[in-house]
C-alpha cells in the first residue's frame, strides 16, 4: 500500500507542474494588457511601460515562470492586480463557500443517484428503469444555467420559497445546490446502473443466488460494493471538476465562492489570482484523486497487486 500511495504522490506532483506551467503560458499568450487595465485610458507610453517593468512583465516568458516557481517553494502566489491583497487570502476566503456549495451537492446526488441506479438496473427492462433512464437522459441534457433560472423564477419569485441569491443560512444553498446537484446526480444513476448490471452477470452473484442466500443480502454484501468501485472513481473526478469549476452556478446565485472570484479575476486579466486560482483547483482535484485511488485499494485490493 505505502508504494503505492508514493507512485500516485509523484504523478500528482508532475500533474501540478504541468498543470502551473500551461496556466502560466496560455494567461501570457492571450489578447490583452493587465498593465493597460491597471492604468487609466489617459495613461502615456511611458506610464504603461512603467507599470509592466513593475509587474515584471518585460521580462522573457521563461524568466517569469523561473520566478514564478521560485515564489510558489516558499508559497508566495503574489498580490492580486485588481485589489491588492495576497491571492491565497482572497481564496481562502472564497474556498468555504465553494466547498459547501459542492458538498452539499455531491450529498445530494450521490444519496439519491446511487440507489436509483441500483433499482433501476435489479429491474430492469420494468417502468421504474424507465422512468430512471428518462430521468438521468433529462438530468443530463438539461444546461445548469437554464435550471438556475428556471428554479430562481418559479420556485423563489412566484413561490417566494427560497431566496434568489445570498450566502450565510441553510436556505441559501439549496437552490444553487440542486442546480449543481442535477447533473451529477443523472451521472451517478447511469454509471451505477450500468455496473450494478456487470456485476448481477457474473458467476459469483450465480453461485449466490443458487446457495439460496437471500436477495437482500446478496445485493449489498456481493452486488453493492463491487458495483460502488467505478462510481467511486467518477464522484472523486466530479466533486473536483465542481471545485474548481462551479462557475455558473455561483454566478446564476451570486454565491461568493471561487467560481465568483473568477470570473471577476478573468475580467481584470488579474495574473496572480488567477494563477493562484488554476494552482489551487489542480492541488484539490488531485488530493482527491489521490484520496479516490486510495478508497478505490481499499475496496478492491488487487489494485495494489497489480500495481
Amino acid at each position: 500500500m505505502g508504494k503505492f500511495i508514493f507512485q500516485r504522490f509523484l504523478t500528482s506532483i508532475i500533474v501540478l507542474i504541468g498543470a502551473s506551467a500551461i496556466a502560466f503560458v496560455l494567461l501570457r499568450v492571450i489578447p490583452g494588457d493587465p498593465a493597460m487595465l491597471m492604468l487609466s485610458e489617459n495613461a502615456t507610453d511611458a506610464e504603461i511601460n512603467q507599470m509592466r517593468e513593475d509587474m515584471g512583465l518585460n521580462l522573457p516568458i521563461w524568466v517569469q515562470y523561473v520566478d514564478y516557481m521560485k515564489q510558489m517553494v516558499f508559497l508566495d502566489f503574489g498580490d492580486s492586480l485588481s485589489r491588492g491583497l495576497p491571492s491565497m487570502q482572497l481564496i481562502l476566503e472564497h474556498l468555504p463557500a465553494t466547498a459547501l456549495l459542492v458538498f452539499w451537492a455531491m450529498f445530494i446526488a450521490i444519496v439519491i443517484g446511487v440507489p436509483l441506479g441500483m433499482i433501476a438496473a435489479v429491474k430492469k427492462n420494468s417502468f421504474a428503469d424507465s422512468f430512471v433512464s428518462v430521468l438521468a437522459i433529462l438530468g443530463q441534457s438539461v444546461p445548469s444555467y437554464w435550471l438556475g433560472m428556471m428554479l430562481i423564477l418559479f420556485v423563489a419569485v412566484k413561490f417566494n420559497l427560497f431566496p434568489t441569491s445570498g450566502y450565510g443560512t441553510w436556505s441559501h444553498i439549496v437552490l444553487p445546490a440542486f442546480t449543481l446537484a442535477v447533473y451529477q446526480l443523472a451521472l451517478i444513476a447511469r454509471l451505477m446502473r450500468s455496473s450494478t448490471l456487470d456485476v448481477l452477470n457474473n458467476d459469483y452473484v450465480r453461485t449466490a443466488h443458487a446457495k439460496g442466500l437471500p436477495e437482500g443480502y446478496v445485493l449489498f454484501k456481493h452486488v453493492f460494493k463491487n458495483a460502488l468501485i467505478p462510481t467511486i472513481t467518477m464522484i472523486g473526478l466530479q466533486t473536483g471538476q465542481l471545485l474548481g469549476g462551479a462557475i455558473i452556478t455561483e454566478f446564476i446565485f451570486s454565491w461568493p465562492g471561487l467560481g465568483f472570484l473568477t470570473v471577476q479575476s478573468i475580467q481584470f486579466r488579474d495574473y496572480p489570482m488567477i494563477q493562484s486560482l488554476v494552482i489551487v483547483s489542480a492541488v484539490v482535484f488531485v488530493l482527491i484523486n489521490l484520496i479516490v485511488d486510495i478508497v478505490y485499494a481499499l475496496v478492491d485490493r488487487r489494485i495494489v497487486v497489480d500495481s
